[in-house]
């Protein structure tokens, strides 16, 4: 585990809130007034979040990028990178690359309005109990969105999630049976959850807890136990893509309370990731052999896309938290096997989104264990992922495999490797070009 960056989160916790009197600076105020002082200055708009300043405090990122550096200079008022804790790596390309995915381009308005929408909506779903029409189309209607999820655009998903959500709030409005009322509310209930999960690969998950409150007052009142596991696995990933690695834990723990389908796989092999990113060595361990145990056949029907949890997106779980517990080998074991099940599924069943993420697992295993030709094979598949699938968390996770280089700086194809990372991230419209990746020797005086 890399060593917290004190200096950094004195500095921030000594440095007044300007928004609560008396507090200091949160982590989510700190990343938004660097942005503000930084398009005030020069006119650019930056993606600094409190995920990002997260990272910073706990060591992950040592040498953010000059902007950040300088942005975060201002806002704590000091004098110089080393009283931040900042030190560029010897012999390494300075920093890691800041991520904007381009996906979330022209669209950060709307995903924050759907979030208040939701947060007006809250009392609603905790109060009313009245409807009176058919939701069947309304459940079609959310299967299909989540069977398209991550293979169709997300922003007409988006749009058509949030119509579904408000048709059902409308139809609550009216009169029905009290069964008609909690299949309506579930049925808001999963389109709100889509919402939220959506959230999180357009990169807020702020946004995507929003949601979820209000997905869970719903999943109450339609008392439905697979909505609220898949709603606290939901929460469970807004968490974790924003480190909060205790907290995205403890909706794992409690969604399994009601797991009934794949959400139960899910939610047990995530806790195995967030124990192992908690430091939580034996209690990981323990989660991650239990995951292991759990069946992997559905018992009830499933919407599929982000809410199903197949073999393969199990397995892909269990890399991570392998390769968190400093076991490559075992990491490469599942994260070959998921790939290839993924290879295997029809078309119209596969989930290239998570596929996508267990391949950088693949990445990140060959680089930790020496293998620099396997780790640039392995990247090549998500290199062809076309713009609008490049979700937040996979660009995160790219930034990831790109500092993970550092040790190959004077190896020619790592140095390639580097460039056309930085290309995927923030020049999608250039051809792509392919590595060669045959074996070579890997000779550090290579130039």
């Amino acid at each position: 585990m890399p060593a917290a960056n004190d200096l950094l989160r004195s500095a921030r916790e000594r440095t007044p809130s300007r928004r609560a009197p008396g507090e200091y600076m949160s982590r989510v105020e700190l990343a938004e007034t660097v942005c503000a002082w930084l398009w005030e200055t020069t006119e650019v708009r930056y993606e600094l979040d409190g995920h990002y300043i997260a990272k910073l405090e706990r060591g992950a990122v040592r040498w953010p990028g000059a902007a950040y550096r300088s942005g975060l200079r201002y806002v704590l008022n000091v004098a110089s990178d080393n009283e931040l804790g900042f030190l560029p790596p010897p012999g390494a390309p300075a920093g890691e690359l800041e991520l904007v995915p381009p996906s979330t381009i022209g669209f950060d308005e709307e995903v924050g309005l759907a979030g208040d929408e939701s947060i007006a909506l809250l009392t609603f779903a905790e109060e009313s109990n009245v409807g009176d029409l058919t939701v069947e189309q309304l459940h079609a209607d959310i299967e299909r969105i989540s069977q398209l999820y991550l293979r169709t655009a997300t922003k007409p998903l988006f749009e058509r999630s949030r119509a579904v959500r408000d048709r059902a709030f409308v139809l609550l409005a009216g009169r029905q049976s009290p069964k008609q009322s909690r299949d309506l509310y579930a049925a808001a209930g999963w389109a709100i959850t889509l919402l939220a999960w959506m959230s999180v690969d357009l990169g807020h998950p702020e946004v995507a807890e929003s949601h979820a409150r209000t997905a869970w007052a719903c999943a109450e009142a339609a008392d439905h136990n697979e909505l609220r596991g898949w709603i606290r696995a939901t929460q469970h990933t807004a968490a974790f893509w924003q480190d909060e690695f205790d907290r995205a834990a403890d909706h794992a723990q409690h969604g399994l309370r009601y797991a009934t389908g794949t959400s139960r796989l899910f939610l047990t092999s995530a806790l195995a990731v967030d124990l192992a990113r908690s430091g939580r060595v034996a209690e990981a361990r323990a989660a991650l052999a239990a995951a292991q145990e759990v069946p992997c056949t559905p018992s009830i029907p499933e919407l599929g896309g982000p809410l199903l949890c197949t073999p393969e997106r199990a397995e892909g779980f269990w890399a991570d938290a392998q390769l968190t517990l400093g076991d490559a080998k075992a990491t490469l074991v599942h994260a070959d096997r998921s790939v290839a099940r993924f290879e295997a599924r029809p078309h119209a069943l596969r989930n290239p989104g998570s596929e996508r993420m267990v391949r950088l697992q693949q990445v990140k295993a060959h680089l930790t264990l020496g293998e620099l030709d396997g780790a640039i094979a392995a990247l090549e598949p998500v290199f062809a992922t076309s713009l609008e699938y490049r979700v937040r968390p996979l660009i995160h996770r790219m930034g990831e495999v790109a500092a993970m280089t550092a040790p190959y700086t004077r190896v020619a194809r790592a140095r390639q490797l580097r460039e056309r990372i930085r290309e995927f991230i923030y020049r999608p419209d250039l051809p792509g070009r392919q590595l060669d990746h045959r074996p070579q020797p890997l000779i550090a005086k290579e130039s």
